[in-house]
């Protein structure tokens, strides 16, 4: 059985009403540390943070435990918190394991998703969409919202919910990257990348119960992230 506190806030957007201090803090410390607010190896400290995130000591420290858990932030025994480092290697590895469980899931969830499922895909791919009109809005929170939203309902009508778990905690150290990627993508030069249109290749199977095509478009969308920072050098020194 999954921890339903920790399984129900792993699931919440940061601009969601939180329920309790608890999740206040833990959302807005695991947004701040997905968008790079607060950076790779930053040391955690529970008297700075408290004002920052307007709650008591030991309140933080329980949100810093719920993200203890996400792999967002390492433990340092007795001296506290940091934020957790990124580097290529963790990169190739949490890319290779989202794609081990997201394309099966995405198969399984081809092979059982109901009209309810396809519904559901429908408007997440038209909320996308609407999203990735312009550069600038797939910059912005709406976006990476919308994208969320999308690859949840990819995988949707699996329902499995060990599987939202994991790919979720999975989900959130991929747009960390993202971030990342979207200004090495400004920066550098050469052809764009088409988000889009990865991502309609990809609903298209989908929706289409084409199960082995849409499982290959998953893979090289997700994939896609790590091979424009290992272009740019990620970790490289």
């Amino acid at each position: 059985m999954l921890p339903s506190e920790k399984f129900l806030a792993a699931f919440r957007s940061h601009d969601e009403a939180p329920r309790t201090l608890v999740e206040r803090a833990y959302l807005g410390l695991r947004h701040d540390i997905v968008c790079g607010a607060l950076a790779p190896g930053e040391r955690l400290r529970v008297e700075h943070l408290k004002a920052r995130y307007d709650v008591g000591a030991g309140t933080l420290r329980e949100a810093l435990s719920l993200l203890l858990s996400d792999a967002l932030v390492t433990a340092e025994g007795q001296r506290g918190f940091r934020v957790a480092p990124i580097s290529l290697a963790d990169l190739e590895d949490m890319t290779n394991t989202r794609v081990m469980l997201e394309t099966e899931a995405l198969r399984l969830s081809i092979r059982h998703g109901g009209s309810a499922w396809e519904a559901a895909l429908v408007a997440a791919f038209d909320r996308l969409s609407e999203a990735e009109r312009s550069p600038e809005r797939m910059r912005g929170a709406d976006w990476e919202d919308a994208n969320r939203a999308f690859h949840e309902a990819l995988i949707a009508g699996h329902g499995s919910p060990w599987s939202r778990y994991l790919l979720g905690i999975l989900y959130r150290h991929a747009e960390r990257y993202r971030y990342i990627a979207m200004r090495v993508v400004v920066t550098e030069a050469g052809p764009p990348r088409d988000v889009h249109r990865e991502h309609e290749d990809l609903f298209r199977a989908a929706i289409g119960r084409q199960e082995a095509r849409a499982a290959l478009a998953l893979e090289a969308h997700v994939r896609n992230t790590c091979e424009v920072l290992k272009k740019a050098g990620l970790g490289a020194g």
